[in-house]
């Protein structure tokens, strides 16, 4: 598909927008600037975050020029939320956070060829604003009405916890970024979650209104799952963008475990597959379901999208492991973490027979099955078969993490945690 906007709705990546006609000529007529806001409310961007940047990469590939905001200013400040007032983070942690997301943002979208994407902060013009420049110059064209109508601003008036005149104010600044960059860069086009259209439309109307301009808004929906549940989070919480905050081992499997009937959308909102391509990976989710191959497609191109190729190799060298092929020394401390989690495990020792731990374990009833099945050829330390019936743990067994892995069979694979 030529048409952009064609693209971002076979996708199921837009929500609302304003004159769509308008844009689309807009959008056929030459190179369109546009850009989305991330606020640092936390270390790194999630899951959630990749809809908004999908939409910036595909209007960067029709040849669009993205300016990627992140919100230095507005991160001091805090988006109102539907239930409570936002933490107010130190300065320097907004700023340490604002850092974070950058290095992210740059890795997910294109910063050369011929309409480079440039990372933009709101706090190089937003703290220069004095409280009389933002009552004068901007505040002036607000109305309260409309305000004080917007969903999450509404809700919060009407709750018990009410809302702060900080968090009410956000909607100013958001507005004003977007004035700046219509002025700064000939930004036309901002994109962002849909929970952010007030917010959006309120930076259209200010240039409107300041510049006697009309300027462009398109939001992308929440994606959820087929049961109408918000699609998302694991057990341990969000799913982050930062390796240290959540592994690409833990990242893969999440995109891997999903669900049948939403892996479709998921292929079509999350990675760069063609039409043909995932009517493909349809077509065999039908006639081949047990071979998971969308599956395995989503959670390889988001991982390596996301993390890089060598991540995704040391992730299949990780499942390999975990199901008793592939060397475990090869692995890093924090994926054998995330292997081991998903098995049996007991405590042990440097110096503690094998057989023994057999017996812990409960693989073997007593240390003379536990003999048998090693002499038979059924037992193997760290994938590799154990010769000795009294074979006991050394230092050079232990793998980083201070873990052995321990397997009876080809499918009981188990851990010893060395303390």
């Amino acid at each position: 598909m030529t048409d952009v906007l064609e693209e971002l709705s076979w996708r199921g990546l837009i929500a609302q927008h304003t004159d769509i006609d308008a844009l689309r000529a807009a959008l056929n007529d030459g190179s369109v600037t546009f850009y989305c806001g991330f606020d640092p409310t936390a270390a790194s961007l999630h899951h959630g975050h990749l809809v908004a940047v999908k939409v910036m990469r595909h209007l960067q590939m029709a040849g669009h020029k993205p300016l990627v905001l992140v919100g230095g200013a507005t991160g001091l400040v805090g988006d109102p939320r539907d239930k409570g007032e936002r933490v107010l983070n130190s300065r320097e942690v907004v700023a340490s956070w604002t850092q974070s997301l950058q290095a992210q943002l740059e890795s997910l979208l294109d910063f050369s060829g011929d309409n480079p994407a440039t990372i933009v902060n709101n706090l190089d013009w937003t703290a220069q604003l004095s409280a009389i420049d933002l009552l004068r110059d901007l505040g002036k064209h607000f109305r309260m009405g409309t305000m004080l109508a917007k969903d999450t601003v509404a809700r919060r008036l009407n709750s018990e916890e009410g809302i702060s005149y900080t968090e009410f104010s956000y909607q100013i600044l958001q507005a004003n970024d977007f004035l700046e960059l219509y002025r700064r860069y000939g930004c036309t086009l901002e994109v962002g979650g849909n929970d952010q259209w007030g917010n959006l439309v309120g930076g259209m109307d200010l240039i409107r209104k300041v510049e006697g301009k009309s300027v462009h808004v398109l939001t992308n929906p929440l994606i959820t799952k087929s049961d109408g549940t918000k699609f998302g989070k694991t057990a341990g919480g969000a799913i982050w963008l930062n390796p240290e905050m959540l592994s690409p081992y833990k990242f893969y499997q999440f995109w891997l475990n999903t669900a049948d009937d939403d892996v479709i959308k998921m292929l079509k909102v999350f990675t760069f597959r063609t039409q043909e391509e995932i009517a493909q990976l349809e077509e065999s989710l039908v006639q081949r379901p047990h071979l998971r191959e969308a599956q395995k497609v989503l959670a390889q191109d988001v991982t390596t999208w996301v993390h890089g190729e060598q991540a995704v190799e040391r992730v299949k060298a990780a499942s390999q492991v975990l199901f008793g092929a592939g060397d475990p020394k090869e692995l890093d401390a924090l994926t054998l973490q995330d292997v081991v989690a998903e098995l049996p495990t007991i405590s042990g020792q440097v110096g503690d027979a094998v057989v023994d731990l057999l017996v812990s374990l409960g693989l073997e009833k007593g240390k003379g099955a536990a003999r048998k099945t090693i002499a038979a050829g059924g037992v193997y330390l760290n994938n590799v078969k154990v010769e000795q019936e009294d074979y006991v743990l050394t230092e050079a067994d232990v793998l980083p993490g201070s873990v052995v892995l321990l397997r009876r069979g080809r499918k009981n694979q188990n851990a010893v945690l060395i303390g």
